[in-house]
């Protein structure tokens, strides 16, 4: 059976209804002893608190046994109450302090992952869609509220500053995606990134049509404006709703068992120099090749049986998980 989970603001909700409980009847019977309200709460307190002020009024052999009381009474639970907010203090910061410190060493231990900038409502669906890929994920956001709701690695702090570039691990990354509410703090990010890392990919939002050029020339390898594929794709709902529908299940909702995938011809593969018909890709793996992309960044899309594949090629493809995962294996095989 499990134990059930300490609360340690129930002892402090406890602790202050308790002394309030005694500061109320010390109150009370110091008004029975004839003491005025104010002063009979005057010396409920000091007694409680042990301050030691004299007393407003003389006592006597009974108000100096209730005092004595009081004292016993009001002091434990002074105590109590004291040590339940320390407690929830130094519980709460360590816990901060433990937790953070855990996710720096999960930082610290990542490489290849993609570091999100901007927790909003892009961050959030880019940042879901990776980990839904098993891709590693760090947010980055100014605002700690924001980050308390976050599920993945977080950064806390300003992404145009480069120390917090650096405690998201820019070093190591793979990607980045500058999705902030400003063209201009995504400008500065991809600035910042590319001088920090010129090999880094970054994915870089744009609001206006006018930043889109700004951002490539600051670096960005791609520029996505969602309000612009928005409409694309809600236009696209109208021509062509079941490719719309088909790219989307194959490509985000993975209910299908099909799936597209990108793969990278090495210079060592066994693919290289060859046809696609000597490779026979599709009775080998049963993955089929939809496009080729060449190393200057033309397609070739339908590719024939006699098209040679190239080191540095990109097969765009279509399969099962196992089928593009033989695919992966002669296209990257040594």
């Amino acid at each position: 059976m499990m134990a059930p989970v300490r609360n340690p603001f129930r002892r402090v909700r406890i602790g202050l209804g308790a002394l309030a409980l005694v500061l109320v009847a010390g109150t009370g019977g110091y008004v029975l002893f004839g003491f005025g309200l104010l002063d009979a709460v005057y010396q409920a307190v000091i007694t409680v608190t042990t301050v030691g002020f004299n007393s407003p009024h003389p006592l006597d052999a009974g108000s100096k046994v209730f005092t004595i009381i009081l004292i016993l009474v009001g002091v434990g639970t002074a105590l109590y109450t004291f040590s339940a907010v320390l407690e929830v203090l130094i519980e709460g910061h360590m816990q901060d302090l433990v937790r953070r410190r855990k996710m720096e060493r999960d930082i610290a231990r990542m490489s290849g992952h993609v570091i999100v900038c901007g927790w909003g409502r892009v961050g959030r669906e880019v940042a879901q869609f990776l980990a839904n890929a098993d891709r590693d994920v760090v947010v980055v956001d100014r605002d700690p509220e924001r980050l308390g709701e976050v599920p993945y690695a977080t950064v806390h702090g300003d992404v145009t500053d480069d120390e917090v570039l650096r405690q998201a691990g820019i070093d190591r990354a793979a990607s980045l995606v500058a999705a902030l509410d400003t063209d201009a703090d995504n400008l500065y990010v991809t600035v910042a990134g590319k001088s920090m890392r010129p090999d880094l990919q970054i994915i870089a939002r744009a609001r206006n049509e006018s930043s889109e050029p700004k951002l490539v020339r600051a670096g960005a390898d791609r520029v996505v404006n969602p309000q612009q594929l928005g409409g694309d794709r809600m236009a696209s709902f109208v021509t062509q709703p079941h490719v719309v529908d088909f790219v989307d299940i194959v490509m985000h909702d993975g209910t299908l068992e099909f799936r597209l995938e990108e793969l990278a011809v090495s210079s060592s593969s066994p693919l290289s120099g060859g046809t696609l018909r000597s490779a026979q890709l599709r009775d080998r793996t049963g993955a089929l090749v939809l496009a080729i992309r060449r190393p200057d960044g033309g397609f070739l899309t339908n590719p024939s049986p006699e098209d040679v594949i190239e080191a540095g090629d990109v097969l765009i493809s279509v399969g099962t998980a196992q089928q593009l995962e033989m695919l992966a294996q002669y296209a990257g095989r040594a």
